[in-house]
């Protein structure tokens, strides 16, 4: 399965394990989804791997992966997160460059922008081309409001 998975900067998982492009991982044991779990996780959606990687705090970098052998599906539904998985195997196709990454989220549907938008950190510029493709979409244009530019006052509910 193709799909995506957020590391580090460095490449590195959240458990300081370091990972290359190109090279193929494998685990050992019964695979199964969660922090306690065991395999490799990734999501079939770019925006769910920024759930586990907070890119307003840290620099990230976000793989194309290819997965395969025993899986373990996960879905969030509370969350609204989908199609996450644990893997056995796991190869690392390439790093996303943040063209690619932003031009993925351009066209993803009004509920998935609004996941991305309040998960990845977008420079001035990005903003300008988000708010500019999506002048008439007020949900969107609120959400880079609060996340991006800070507004908190965005979504207060006025008294009368």
């Amino acid at each position: 399965m193709l799909g995506y998975k957020c590391f580090n900067e460095n490449l590195t998982n959240r458990y300081n394990t370091k990972f290359e492009i190109g090279k193929i991982y494998h685990v050992n044991g019964n695979i199964k989804f969660g922090n306690n779990g065991n395999g490799f996780h990734i999501c079939k959606n770019l925006e769910d791997t920024l759930r586990y990687f907070n890119s307003f705090d840290y620099n990230i970098s976000i793989c194309l992966v290819y997965a395969f052998g025993k899986y373990d599906k996960y879905n969030d539904e509370y969350y609204g997160f989908y199609d996450m998985y644990a893997y056995e195997y796991l190869t690392i196709l390439k790093k996303l460059n943040r063209e690619e990454i932003i031009n993925y989220a351009l066209n993803l549907n009004e509920i998935r922008i609004q996941r991305f938008l309040s998960l990845y950190k977008l420079s001035n510029e990005e903003i300008k081309l988000f708010k500019n493709k999506f002048n008439n979409f007020e949900s969107i244009i609120k959400c880079i409001s609060y996340y991006q530019e800070n507004n908190k006052d965005v979504y207060k509910i006025l008294k009368k």
